[in-house]
């Protein structure tokens, strides 16, 4: 067996399983759970529409590389989406069979075994990042994302001799749980950190469309590459998805994109890997990216939970102003996370994720997801609002 795989931490579903072992919730209450990212709005009709005419088509074996169209639908929306200019669809795009597959995937292919490898992750962060990491022989570092930054990663904590051994720099923006968004500027300044110390930089922007002001958009890496007239995109790369932006998770399709000498080298790995997107799936997935009015519909109903659940919520308790994602970042009454969530539980029935299980000690020995929870607001309206008034009550209870 593979040693590494000792070094795997217990995933937070894992953990919050066992916090609630033995725990039982009042039987008149239905269950709502706020735990997993998994989108609850209608999935994107004509996708599955396309899906179902094209069955047939689940007889060939698809390629790695994709079809020309999809490929072409995705650089085109990702030129219009992010203003690039001159994405080329045949060397820059790579579809995948969602994002957490690409990215546990990609960490293996850019990591350099024979020299020190430090993948540096936002803390809190995603479980993949780490995971992938680890497998791949590298060593994660954790960069802290509190309130005092914003919740978005300091680059400027990083010395000279850490950036030596740094292989990877793992964003996400908009955040997962924080929703912060990187601004542009501090997109650009990560891109001359790369240029200076030869690393790579993995943006995961599942998230992207996901935002609260229409006017707007949280920017990307690729944007702000092109921004320094950078089209060659050297040293980055993006993970997008229609999990979210489509309501689509179900059907793994996202992509990967960005310098064309990264996504030869990945291409190269998968064609080994073996994890290729079905035919009807890619054609699903052409009608979905062509398309942008369900994805406006999708935020309308999303700035309406954060608003119904804002007012519920901000006069007992502390969070940051949601500008992107799905998710809430809630200070807990108390500071513990883990009790909070068993009572929780126990009292409302309403399951939610503690913060801490999103985070690891960093050099200071602090958890910056201790005393938080993440709230993913999935749901449609109603459930939501319900699970908001059943925290607020077990709060102004004591």
């Amino acid at each position: 067996m593979n040693p590494d795989i000792n070094a795997l931490k217990p995933y937070p579903f894992e953990r919050l399983a066992a916090l609630k072992a033995g725990l039982t919730p009042p039987v008149g209450l239905s269950h709502i759970p706020l735990t997993i990212g998994e989108p609850k709005h209608a999935p994107y009709q004509a996708a599955l529409d396309t899906l179902v005419a094209n069955q047939s088509e689940f007889s060939r074996y698809p390629t790695t590389a994709g079809l020309p169209e999809l490929r072409q639908a995705i650089a085109h929306w990702l030129t219009n989406r992010f203003n690039l200019n001159g994405l080329d669809a045949e060397s820059q795009v790579l579809p995948v069979n969602g994002t957490r597959e690409a990215i546990f995937a990609f960490t293996q292919v850019a990591l350099d075994r024979q020299r020190p490898a430090r993948v540096v992750v936002p803390n809190p962060f995603y479980q993949i990042y780490e995971g992938a990491t680890l497998l791949a022989g590298g060593t994660p570092l954790y960069l802290g994302c509190s309130a005092d930054n914003g919740f978005r990663p300091d680059f400027d904590a990083l010395d000279e001799a850490t950036w030596r051994d740094v292989q990877l720099v793992y964003l996400c923006s908009p955040g997962n749980p924080t929703g912060a968004v990187t601004p542009i500027e501090e997109f650009q300044q990560l891109i001359r950190l790369a240029d200076e110390h030869d690393f790579i930089i993995a943006s995961d922007e599942c998230y992207s469309e996901l935002y609260l002001d229409e006017q707007t958009p949280p920017p990307g890496l690729l944007q702000a590459a092109s921004a320094m007239g950078r089209h060659d995109f050297r040293r980055c790369v993006v993970f997008h998805s229609l999990s979210k932006r489509s309501n689509l998770p179900g059907m793994r399709s996202g992509f990967v994109a960005g310098d064309a000498e990264i996504i030869k080298a990945f291409r190269h790995y998968r064609t080994y890997h073996g994890c290729t997107m079905p035919v009807p799936v890619q054609l699903a997935s052409i009608t979905a990216w062509n398309d942008e009015q369900h994805v406006r519909g999708n935020r309308d109903a999303y700035r309406a939970k954060f608003e119904a659940v804002t007012n519920i919520l901000s006069p007992v308790m502390d969070f940051p102003t949601p500008q992107a994602s799905f998710y809430l970042w809630p200070s807990v009454p108390g500071g513990d996370d883990e009790a909070f969530t068993r009572r929780l539980f126990a009292e409302a029935h309403v399951s939610v994720l503690p913060g801490s299980y999103m985070g690891r000690p960093g050099q200071d020995g602090i958890n910056p997801g201790s005393g938080r929870l993440r709230l993913a607001l999935v749901d449609e309206l109603e459930p939501t609002r319900e699970a908001a008034e059943r925290l607020r009550r077990l709060i102004e209870q004591g």
